[in-house]
């Protein structure tokens, strides 16, 4: 590797660290990423006392798993797209594109400043359910190396999707409103808050060929019984196709993501980040 692009990765590193730093003191930022699993939490307090159909195991026992599943899952695709999109419009993108190496460095400091903030939502959901779900177990060693991989392989599979997006959708607001919904029936089927098991057969082919399903199902895997084998597909953890399928979601994404980055990169002008300022203020 070159100078220039050692410098680069140095400086990605240290960008994504300070934008972490900067979340952790923002209290807007900190109600942004954990306001809405504070919701989920409270859901599964209140949920607590319903068992999943014959077992003795609480449904919010097999909720929070599928919430770390969730998390890493949006923030792949959501906080990505939502990112990029916004980072066009005020003129981020464009100043990381004039500095050499500097698109470089640029993706490097999100990747960074993005795992870190998954790792710790993620975190302190394995915190607030060995606290407060009687019954849950937190596992030990190998299954937090499962998390980890898991987590990685999950934000690779699903970060080129939100590339890709926040490339081809002109504002963050736009984002939103075109992937929620979309986002939101894919978590339907994906056994994130329903037994996969139980939907109709097509619902479980679908869910099996996105990240979401094999996202949520290596989490289960980690802090679930094997009695809970008998509510999933096959009735198996399925750990060596779920990295599998999530290693092929994340080379068929980069492969098809750079190309689109490269395009979008060579077309931000000042003109275009100067429209783009011009709509935001419209919008309010």
């Amino acid at each position: 590797m070159n100078a220039p692009s050692m410098t680069a990765l140095r400086a990605g590193f240290s960008r994504g660290l300070i934008e972490y730093r900067h979340t952790l003191s923002s209290k807007g930022d900190l109600f942004a990423h954990f306001g809405t699993i504070t919701v989920f939490i409270v859901v599964s307090l209140i949920m607590s006392g319903q068992d999943i159909d014959g077992t003795d195991v609480p449904i919010a026992n097999m909720w929070m798993p599928g919430l770390m599943g969730l998390t890493v899952c949006m923030s792949g695709l959501l906080t990505v797209a939502s990112t990029l999109a916004t980072d066009r419009e005020d003129g981020t993108l464009l100043r990381a594109k004039a500095v050499p190496d500097g698109m470089i460095g640029y993706l490097i400091g999100k990747a960074v400043h993005i795992a870190l903030v998954t790792a710790s939502v993620v975190a302190v959901l394995i915190v607030a359910a060995t606290l407060l779900l009687d019954g849950f177990d937190p596992g030990g060693p190998a299954d937090w190396a499962t998390v980890a991989w898991v987590l990685v392989l999950g934000l690779l599979a699903t970060a080129p999707l939100g590339a890709i997006a926040g490339s081809l959708i002109s504002s963050p607001r736009a984002v939103m409103a075109v992937l929620v919904l979309p986002f939101m029936a894919v978590m339907g089927v994906s056994g994130i808050f329903y037994q996969a098991g139980a939907l109709p057969e097509w619902m479980q082919w679908i869910a099996q060929a996105l990240p979401l399903y094999w996202i949520g199902l290596g989490m289960r895997s980690a802090f679930l019984p094997d009695t809970l084998l008998a509510v999933e597909i096959t009735e198996s953890w399925r750990l060596d196709q779920a990295a599998l399928v999530l290693t092929a979601w994340a080379v068929v994404g980069f492969l098809v993501a750079v190309p689109i980055l490269r395009r979008m990169a060579r077309r931000e002008s000042g003109a275009r980040v100067e429209a783009g300022r011009r709509r935001a203020m419209q919008r309010g």
